[in-house]
């Protein structure tokens, strides 16, 4: 199993659709006993926030947002955590919104 994600600052390594998470954007993560959660802000987001579940390797959390033209967002998302060869971790996603149209990857990662 990876290691934890407590206390881990990860950013996306490729800019998504206007609205949602970008380069920009930096997720602080914690973990305890199986429990995830983040919050994130910056881009087109003004603060966001996710709560889930980790078993192994497998991350299971719905988050929502706040973004910069007053809208708000939610959905779904399963993430793989892999441990890079350097000790860094990056999270593969499949996201769906709930709150609108719209599915899609995305993998976000600890800056070097």
């Amino acid at each position: 199993m990876a290691g934890s994600l407590d206390g881990r600052v990860l950013v996306p390594v490729a800019d998504q659709a206007p609205g949602q998470v970008g380069t920009g954007t930096r997720f602080v993560y914690h973990e305890d006993g199986g429990t995830v959660w983040a919050e994130y802000t910056g881009g087109d987001v003004v603060r966001g926030h996710l709560i889930g579940t980790r078993e192994g390797d497998r991350i299971d959390f719905r988050y929502v947002q706040l973004r910069t033209d007053g809208s708000t967002a939610s959905g779904h998302c399963v993430s793989a955590v892999v441990e890079l060869p350097d000790g860094r971790l990056r999270l593969e996603e499949s996201w769906e919104w709930e709150s609108q149209e719209g599915r899609g990857t995305s993998v976000v990662e600890e800056p070097r």
